[in-house]
């Protein structure tokens, strides 16, 4: 059974390995605090007994003590065999997922997660699950390495560039959960944060065809306002004119800005385009080039959205 309470050293656990996790970690955690006890407490009661009471004294000389060299060195390695054992065997079913997994592509870049599902449908910064069913996450970076943490899961992977790393879960409970960068990888690595979200399998089915849909019905400035947000722009640009990591949005669009070669341009549809796409190729003077491309993350339809957006910000 799951434990959704929670502890003083650990969130509600909220998939079917937490259980096992969480095992693990209060036996090493109260054998640890047992044996430091055991030892700190011998150490104050020796220190007071056998304390040196007068000048002629002198400290009997004794070589060892065999029974109690062999207490220390058996007990201790029969425990650590013990925790790699049980260990061993959370970590095997931590990383080989069944079969019938529903699987999805995570990407880590600067500085957010991208999510590209069966059917084509994709996100950012927000990973939508059935719930009471395996989800497989198979992961890579863009750009240096990330790792994906859920701690309600207990699931911890590093996101390689170069490579793919697997990991999965089961979350039988709906609701949404914090999802985090656990390895430093930058000036806003702080700032990359997202969520996962798990449904109930009607929500999900649901979802899975409102996704399709995206947009409909709205205006394109609203749609790209919501897609600020949701695609993590949010993250670099702000739209009321403070800077953060990359140039403000609020006014920009129609202006003329002055790039880091030291020539100019006019903030116009193309682009903008061409800086969601290949960010790298015409860089505002006095930022860095670090903003990942969108390139298969944003389809046409999203872009013109995002355009018509940063016109609305006069």
């Amino acid at each position: 059974m799951m434990d959704t309470t929670g502890t003083l050293f650990l969130p509600p656990g909220q998939s079917t390995i937490a259980p096992e996790v969480d095992s693990l970690f209060n036996f090493i955690l109260y054998a640890g605090t047992i044996f430091f006890m055991v030892v700190v407490g011998l150490m104050i009661y020796f220190v007071i007994k056998y304390r040196r009471r007068g000048a002629d004294e002198v400290t009997p000389d004794i070589a060892h003590n065999t029974k109690l060299e062999i207490i220390w060195t058996v007990v201790p390695t029969l425990l650590v065999m013990v925790v790699f054992y049980w260990g061993f065997h959370i970590y095997l079913k931590m990383h080989v997922p069944p079969k019938d997994a529903f699987e999805v592509k995570v990407t880590g870049q600067k500085w957010f997660w991208s999510f590209d599902y069966p059917g084509g449908g994709n996100g950012v910064n927000e990973l939508v699950v059935p719930a009471g069913k395996p989800v497989k996450l198979l992961l890579s970076s863009k750009d240096v390495i990330h790792s994906f943490y859920v701690p309600d899961f207990r699931i911890k992977m590093d996101v390689l560039p170069n490579r793919y790393t697997v990991t999965w879960f089961d979350a039988p409970n709906p609701g949404v959960y914090n999802l985090f960068c656990s390895e430093y990888c930058g000036t806003s690595h702080s700032k990359m944060i997202g969520t996962v979200k798990v449904l109930g399998e009607r929500e999900f089915a649901a979802w899975q065809e409102s996704s399709s849909n995206a947009g409909a019905g709205m205006t394109p400035e609203t749609y790209g306002e919501q897609l600020y947000t949701a695609r993590a722009c949010a993250t670099c640009h702000k739209v009321d004119g403070s800077q953060s990591t990359g140039p403000s949005w609020k006014g920009i669009y129609g202006h003329p800005v002055k790039l880091a070669d030291g020539s100019q341009v006019t903030v116009d549809e193309n682009y903008i385009r061409e800086s969601v796409l290949v960010p790298g190729a015409k860089v505002v003077a006095g930022y860095q080039n670090v903003m990942p491309t969108y390139q298969g993350i944003l389809n046409s339809k999203q872009i013109d959205a995002l355009v018509a957006y940063i016109k609305s910000l006069k």
